[in-house]
């Protein structure tokens, strides 16, 4: 279980530092990614060639983003931890969000195994 909490807290440093090889270099090949909002599926890659494009993608819609883990939930097939969020965005977005303006959730993030790689990650806010 070191070795899978180590591959988490690596894959979110790279993330909090916008470095997306970094980010990649924890997942395995064939990483499924997939994020609710409010219960709602909005969004599903499949390979590490559609997380990469993904997460370029979303790296500019933030000049600072940081997530920290508040609980590890061990589990036999997985590790889930609850996330705290924060973020300030770099653009306006559809919903009427400024850029400039802070971003604030909570919720989970959850993190399945194949290969010592991470295989699937499943967020939830």
């Amino acid at each position: 279980m070191n070795q899978q909490k180590d591959l988490i807290e690596n894959y979110l440093k790279a993330y909090n530092q916008f470095d997306i090889e970094g980010m990649i270099a924890n997942l395995h090949e064939d990483i499924v990614f997939e994020n609710f909002s409010e219960g709602i599926q909005n969004l599903r890659t499949e390979g590490i060639g559609e997380f990469k494009k993904q997460a370029e993608e979303a790296a500019k819609h933030f000049s600072k983003r940081h997530q920290s883990i508040r609980q590890w939930d061990i589990q036999i097939d997985k590790i889930v931890v609850e996330i705290k969020y924060e973020a300030i965005l770099a653009i306006d977005l559809p919903n009427g969000m400024k850029a400039g303006d802070r971003l604030q959730l909570k919720g989970q993030s959850e993190f399945v195994f194949t290969d010592a790689k991470i295989s699937k990650i499943v967020d939830r806010s």
